[in-house]
């Protein structure tokens, strides 16, 4: 529960009708407070961190403002929101975001009525803002819908798709672009070089407002004077980009200066057709460490606010993230053709020694996933190899361009789909459930899934060296912990690893279930396979195991559905084999925030889940002393 005494006006906002009924010269205060709350809460549970501290004043201001959740607030990118969540009823389970059971880290419409619109991924809000709109102007509601768009959202592409179309439809809302020249890296791309150079003209926009309010709209003399407006506001303000889209901009004013948000507020709230505001934050803001280092504060683990972020030993093991990044660095020095491509993911990508070590080879292309893919397959028209560094969340968003621009070209790109699988503590918008599902279907992809770090790095050096498109996908976090070899070695396409001889039973396992796969058939004496490659399968090896075998048991932290295992019982089928396949993998069902432990076990996928449900299956195969069964 919140400190009363710390927190003496912050403990009294349950709802924010209870913000509203404050009197306005108390805001700040409340400003003051929600920020060392956030701190406080944050620090003790982990999360998204700099976004939020950045939209402070702004959240307060907007849900004093309008009649929240009457009026509809969108948000983008999701983890702006945890001072949103704090102030719409959720104060007191903050310290739980990311925890099993507890709030979600990103806005969620069956959690709150506040929550108005689902936002995980980016660049969303402008166009579900609009379609609030349009939708509540056909029903005669005169409710307000307000979007609001930072930390780098207005840099995918989806977001000018949205704007091009509100300022042809004319309906009422309000953009706030909430410009804190920050994603997760620095923002990056001519966009952000012109919102840099926008300058406030308070004096314009008072010229505006009163001629409007003078001239007839639709007469002659109001479009001559709208389009003389244009002419004139682009001599004094490089805006005229959101103007000839059709939204009157305003801005930018200090994002952090509470009085001066409500007062632009006010006046922009009683203005009819499409406005967008711009605001300057800085991410970070009220917490010294964050805004000196906005990047490695943009999420962070638990922390003493004191201190700041203290490294703590490593396991000694690798992330599939670091053998990525490591291969891709030598691979480079080994072929001159490598680019490396990234959608706004360079840290998260394990990109950072790269960008600075080829500078001139490495390419941010910003919140652009549908971009990188297509600027990918141009690169590989002229012969370059390039590399796309991409989250398997992310890359569901370019998938045409995946299957139209690389696949049915048959062009040299490598995909490095990192967090595929369950991810964690994210949820849903970030678990990479579908990848093997979405991959395999597509002709002429080449698709594999590693079961350690040496193998990761050997996959990336045959996906590279392949002729054609290729994907290798690796799970969030460390290896088994498998030494690494320094060499640039390659792997025979297809063909899996027969890891254990057994009776009756193979396991046939999809990359880092072969841990598991290999402890269960020691105590069931079975067969193990490391399948290493999802497409093409090891047909030989396969109707070999079908037919000296009682059953199969497919293994894979991917959705069932269309998956690695419906493979090997597509194979089967075609021969008329009829052994028995158990497909073990992820349900038909959303993945919910939880550690990744948490949702194998939930899944079972661990080695207990696994184990019951094979002699729940074939109950003839337990051991005679079942002490694995009942240890776990």
């Amino acid at each position: 529960m919140i400190d009363q005494q710390r927190y003496p006006r912050l403990a009294r906002i349950d709802s924010p009708a209870n913000l509203r009924e404050l009197p306005e010269t108390e805001l700040t205060a409340v400003a003051a407070e929600l920020r060392d709350y956030l701190i406080e809460s944050v620090a003790q549970s982990g999360g998204h961190f700099g976004a939020g501290l950045g939209c402070i004043e702004l959240t307060v201001a907007l849900h004093y403002m309008y009649n929240t959740p009457d009026d509809r607030l969108v948000w983008d990118v999701g983890h702006q929101t945890y001072p949103h969540k704090i102030l719409t009823g959720r104060r007191d389970r903050i310290a739980t975001v990311k925890q099993k059971d507890g709030i979600a880290p990103f806005p969620k419409r069956d959690e709150s009525a506040f929550d108005t619109f689902g936002v995980g991924h980016s660049s969303t809000s402008i166009s579900a803002a609009l379609g609030m709109a349009i939708a509540a102007q056909r029903k005669g509601d005169n409710r307000k819908v307000v979007a609001v768009i930072g930390d780098g959202g207005l840099t995918g592409g989806m977001a000018f798709e949205a704007l091009n179309h509100g300022g042809d439809v004319e309906p009422d809302i309000l953009v706030i672009l909430n410009d804190n020249q920050m994603s997760i890296s620095e923002n990056v791309g001519a966009l952000t070089k012109m919102l840099a150079r926008l300058l406030a003209s308070r004096t314009l926009n008072r010229w505006r407002e009163r001629g409007k309010q003078m001239i007839k709209r639709g007469s002659f003399m109001y479009r001559f004077l709208k389009r003389w407006e244009e002419h004139a506001k682009g001599m004094f303000v490089p805006s005229t980009l959101f103007e000839e889209l059709g939204f009157h901009y305003t801005g930018p004013i200090n994002g952090h200066d509470l009085p001066m948000l409500l007062s632009t507020l006010r006046t922009l709230k009683e203005l009819k057709g499409p406005q967008l505001l711009h605001i300057m934050t800085t991410k970070g803001k009220g917490y010294e460490r964050a805004e000196a280092d906005q990047i490695e504060y943009h999420a962070v683990g638990p922390f003493d606010p004191k201190l700041g972020i203290i490294k703590k030993p490593g396991s000694g093991k690798l992330t599939y993230t670091q053998v990525f990044g490591d291969w891709l660095c030598d691979m480079a020095k080994a072929d001159s053709r490598l680019l490396a491509v990234t959608p706004a993911m360079r840290e998260g990508s394990g990109l950072v020694r790269f960008s600075k070590e080829y500078a001139e080879r490495y390419f941010d292309v910003t919140i652009a996933e549908q971009h990188a893919v297509t600027l990918a397959a141009g690169m590989a028209c002229e012969g370059a190899k390039p590399v796309v560094a991409i989250y398997s969340t992310f890359l569901q968003r370019a998938y045409d361009q995946l299957i139209h621009d690389v696949a049915l070209q048959n062009l040299d790109v490598l995909f490095a789909i990192d967090r595929a699988g369950i991810v964690g503590p994210d949820g849903a918008t970030h678990a990479g459930s579908f990848d093997l599902s979405y991959l395999r279907c597509i002709p002429n992809m080449l698709v594999m899934a590693p079961s350690d770090e040496n193998e990761c790095r050997q996959m990336l050096s045959t996906g590279f060296l392949f002729d054609g498109p290729a994907a290798v996908r690796y799970p969030r976090g460390n290896g088994p912990g498998v030494a690494i070899t320094p060499d640039l070695a390659t792997l025979e396409i297809g063909r899996a690893e027969l890891r254990r001889s057994g009776n009756g039973i193979a396991l046939l396992a999809f990359g880092p279930l072969l841990a598991p796969a290999e402890i269960i058939a020691a105590e069931l004496d079975a067969t193990v396979v490391n399948m290493r490659f999802v497409k093409p399968l090891d047909e030989t090896l396969l109707l070999e195991l079908a037919r000296s075998h009682s059953a199969l048991v497919t293994l894979e932290d991917n959705a069932i559905a269309g998956g690695a295992g419906s493979s090997v019982s597509e194979l089967l089928a075609a021969h008329g084999i009829n052994t028995p396949v158990l497909h073990l993998g992820l349900a038909d069902s959303y993945l919910e925030h939880a550690s990744r432990e948490q949702l194998l076990s939930e899944a079972g996928l661990d080695v207990a889940g696994i184990l019951s449900a094979i002699l729940k299956r074939w109950p003839q195969f337990a051991p005679a002393q079942a002490g694995l069964r009942n240890a776990v």
